[in-house]
């Protein structure tokens, strides 16, 4: 994985970690996503929701191993037909993320959210409560790289959250 800031499509001061050389190897990807279909199978998960867009990568095909649904949760505007949106607030600026209404077809569907990266956590504590709200029971948060800065608290709104890598401060 590679580290990339200003200058390079970063806001200033901001550092982002690519996944690409990760996706370029086959088999290093399927290692990720057998790591989490192992942490994952048996688990009762209904549903895996994705949030737009590296936990699109990663949360179709661990959604297809464990036997759930696939969730997209995606920007404002992307997805067809009626959704429930949650506003955040990000490092630079602010965002949100929106679901299909019905995608949570029952209360207290077993859902894991997948991400690609967790920082500040607030990406996933948006897609938390947007999943609460439509009664679902958030298990766990997975995400393939952590940053040390958030390894102190590897629990958000009350719920854990799983990191396959954590990122070295070095890399930078």
């Amino acid at each position: 994985m590679r580290r990339w800031g200003p200058g390079a499509g970063g806001g200033a001061g901001i550092m982002f970690n690519d996944i690409t050389t990760l996706l370029l190897r086959p088999g290093v990807f399927k290692d990720a996503v057998d790591l989490f279909v192992e942490r994952y199978r048996g688990m009762r998960i209904d549903a895996v929701a994705g949030i737009e867009a590296r936990g699109f990568i990663f949360g179709p095909a661990i959604a297809l191993a464990i036997g759930a649904k696939f969730i997209p949760l995606r920007k404002p505007r992307k997805l067809p037909g009626e959704v429930i949106s949650e506003k955040y607030v990000l490092e630079y600026g602010t965002d949100c993320l929106e679901m299909h209404v019905g995608a949570i077809e029952r209360p207290g569907e077993r859902v894991l959210i997948i991400d690609d990266l967790v920082a500040t956590g607030g990406t996933l504590c948006a897609a938390i409560r947007l999943l609460e709200r439509a009664e679902a029971d958030v298990v766990e948060c997975a995400c393939l790289i952590g940053l040390p800065k958030f390894k102190d608290f590897y629990k958000l709104n009350g719920k854990p959250v799983y990191v396959l890598v954590e990122s070295r401060e070095s890399d930078k």
